[in-house]
């Protein structure tokens, strides 16, 4: 039996003896049969993620249906086996959290971002139902993001940006702040390496000094606490990178010029105690004006309950400490799991309802909206966006994301308060509508019985997805003919735009493909949906000239190599210059440098005449072109043009000793050398050997050289050479 199954096992037998150990074993070796003859890009056994993803799940004390899901969570996307096997296998209720997490398959997509939409649409839709499916996707992606460099550069960008746009923000909403922070620092390590492991290097070198500090500020507390007889948990921590990372970028600052990089914690037994201890350490030392707050009295939306302020160490060095209770803390590093009471037979726990209501309400907002790109940017302001908390004039708390206006505030309230709106008072006094909310704000929304309804200007002003959502439906409900115009006469804007004309391509057999597609019933459902804004016009347009495209003006490739013959006689040679490349005997085509081997001028090089690509320039001793049969007749003469003045991509890889301020050394050898650095991966082996991966700018094989040489020098590496396939 495999070691890490065995170490789940004791793991839940901690928290939950109860669990179906039998089914979990079932459950195990179903998986282990189903991947068995696949492998990660890693190499290692398929087998492993699943597990690796229960463990996760275990680590935030799931139930036992929940772990078992995670083991199987890949087994219907990624082997034969269906969700209807899964049913029988193991009850309806797993089969439903195995289905919430696997993406849509056998489906074409126009666009990468639509597949991207439609497999998150998915997810919400399940999630609504059964809250427990992001977990196990959550738990699934931190796995990956875990291993992920394993994979190909571009697939790590691609993920690690999905990450921070979708499921760190997801995680936060969810309140598992341990899984939030790991998220967002493996993303930022793909995306901004460089800034990473500054930040890391950073803050590895002033560890003894912090530490040292951090203790003073700790045990001068404990005595205090002792000294009141308030029973108190305290320690101390660095923040993690990504936050350190967007206070930088916030600030315009470097790290050395940012101070406040750890935070003390403050765990009492009750609330009594949290503000007792506030007042404590306001006594011990100077709070800074306007960085207390209050999530006691006033909790996020995701539960998270603290105390917070900023105070002046002994040495004049501002930190952040945090108070609360022992609950309050289990919630703030498990969140929504902290909550999860599943016994074993039963469906849920009735106080969940109010606490994910905003799952349900992301899901309405988001049911209407046909265009990925739109999709995608609602959805971040509604995971992402910074909050504000102002007051209805009785009183009652409504949260919304920061820069809100008064049309927000009312359609947060109801439809029908923001369909009525006429003005605003804050703080009684009349306000325009695009006036942003600020925290404590007392809003007041008045209305008329005799108004006319929202006005399309307020879509503009409208900050949250749930407004703009509700005022079209009010259009889309009232206004319908209106609607219809407008959306004719914003196709006919499109059209002009692209130089087309309606009858060119609105042909009666492309426009049933487009509406069987969408789901309309009708060209006049397509134009009310463009007219009250819930489709943008290019979507349709766009769609319809891919069919135009294909019936009467097929694309003809920029080469058909079956017909180009090089031309023999030498004195007769015609050159065609692209990217600082002759092509000999062809003229006019595309020419491209291969990434695959990145050939730069003083590289001997070949042409190979792709379909429909043009020519694919490539290193002679690029493995890629070692080619025979027919194929190798498509290889063609290429070379450098002298004169040029053409810069080129060039990957580079170090191989060195691992040892502190390398990173720093690499980064500020290349920018002495005055070479552009364009992309770089660093990562150690399990042998602590340091494998940079480097993109440089370069202009020759002449300067390449150059800075291999220098970084060859560099204490502690052993190997620098060209990456190549």
């Amino acid at each position: 039996m495999d070691k890490s199954y065995e170490e789940l096992v004791e793991k839940v037998k901690k928290y939950n003896p109860q669990c179906d150990f039998e089914l979990l074993n079932k459950a195990y070796l179903f998986a282990k049969e189903a991947h068995k003859v696949q492998h990660r890009v890693s190499g290692e056994p398929y087998i492993i993620h699943p597990l690796e993803v229960a463990h996760i799940l275990a680590d935030l004390e799931l139930d036992c249906e929940s772990l078992v899901a995670g083991i199987l969570h890949d087994v219907v996307e990624d082997t034969p086996c269906n969700f209807e096997e899964i049913k029988n296998q193991f009850g309806e209720q797993i089969a439903l959290l195995v289905d919430g997490v696997t993406k849509l398959g056998k489906i074409p997509y126009t666009t990468k971002e639509e597949e991207q939409v439609e497999n998150l649409r998915k997810m919400f839709l399940a999630m609504a139902k059964d809250i427990r499916v992001i977990l196990i996707k959550l738990a699934d992606r931190l796995h990956n993001m875990r291993t992920i460099r394993s994979m190909p550069e571009d697939k790590q960008r691609q993920k690690a940006r999905e990450t921070l746009e979708v499921y760190a923000p997801l995680a936060h909403r969810l309140g598992i702040t341990k899984i939030k922070w790991e998220l967002e620092d493996l993303s930022l390590r793909c995306l901004d390496p460089i800034a990473y492991y500054e930040i890391v290097e950073s803050i590895a070198q002033k560890r003894q000094e912090r530490d040292a500090y951090i203790k003073i500020i700790i045990d001068s507390i404990k005595a205090r606490l002792d000294e009141l007889g308030i029973q108190g948990y305290v320690d101390g921590r660095a923040k993690h990178f990504y936050s350190i990372y967007r206070k930088m970028f916030a600030q315009g600052k470097s790290i050395e010029e940012i101070y406040d990089l750890f935070a003390v914690r403050v765990i009492v037994n009750s609330v009594k105690d949290c503000y007792g201890v506030l007042g404590m350490v306001h006594e011990m030392y100077k709070p800074i004006p306007g960085r207390f707050k209050d999530y006691i009295a006033m909790p996020k939306p995701n539960m998270y309950q603290s105390l917070h302020s900023t105070l002046i160490g002994p040495s004049g060095t501002p930190f952040e400490i945090q108070i609360r209770t022992w609950d309050m803390h289990r919630i703030a590093e498990y969140g929504i799991a902290a909550h999860w009471k599943y016994k074993e037979g039963k469906s849920g726990v009735s106080d969940l309802d109010s606490k994910l209501a905003w799952v349900r309400q992301l899901l309405e907002i988001q049911r209407d909206l046909t265009d990925a790109e739109e999709f995608m940017q609602t959805l971040k302001i509604d995971l992402f966006a910074d909050e504000v908390f102002v007051f209805t004039p009785k009183g009652d708390v409504i949260n919304l994301p920061a820069g809100s206006t008064p049309i927000d505030f009312a359609y947060a309230i109801h439809s029908a308060i923001g369909n009525s709106m006429i003005g605003a008072k804050v703080n009684g006094k009349i306000v325009p509508i695009e006036y942003n909310l600020k925290n404590g704000d007392i809003v007041e929304i008045l209305t008329s019985s005799t108004s006319h309804g929202p006005s399309r200007d307020w879509l503009k002003i409208a900050k949250t997805s749930q407004a703009r959502n509700k005022i079209n439906q009010w259009f889309k409900k009232n206004k319908r003919e209106e609607n219809i115009a407008r959306g004719k006469e914003l196709v006919e804007k499109e059209l002009k735009k692209l130089g087309l004309t309606h009858s060119q391509l609105f042909r009666n057999e492309w426009v049933e493909i487009v509406l069987k597609k969408y789901g309309f019933n009708s060209l006049d459902d397509i134009y009310a949906n463009i007219g009250y804004g819930a489709m943008h016009p290019s979507k349709i347009v766009l769609r319809l000239r891919d069919e135009y495209k294909k019936t009467v003006k097929p694309e003809v490739p920029e080469i058909a190599p079956e017909e180009t013959k090089p031309v023999p006689s030498e004195d007769k040679k015609r050159k065609q210059k692209s990217n600082g490349v002759i092509v000999k005997g062809i003229d006019n085509c595309l020419v491209r440098l291969s990434r695959c081997c990145n050939p730069v001028p003083g590289d001997e090089i070949i042409g190979y005449i792709t379909r429909g690509r043009g020519v694919s320039v490539h290193r002679k001793d690029c493995s890629n072109v070692k080619l025979t049969g027919e194929e190798s007749s498509r290889l063609i003469e290429v070379s450098w043009e002298k004169s040029q003045s053409v810069s080129y991509l060039s990957d580079v890889q170090v191989l060195a000793n691992d040892r502190g301020g390398l990173l720093v050394e690499v980064t500020n050898c290349i920018a002495d050398s005055k070479i552009p650095l364009k992309g770089i991966n660093a990562r150690t082996s399990k042998d602590k050997i340091a494998v940079i991966n480097l993109t440089l700018e370069i202009q020759g094989t002449e300067q390449l050289d150059k800075i291999i040489k220098k970084l060859r020098k560099l204490d502690g590496v052993f190997e620098v050479n060209r990456s190549r396939q």
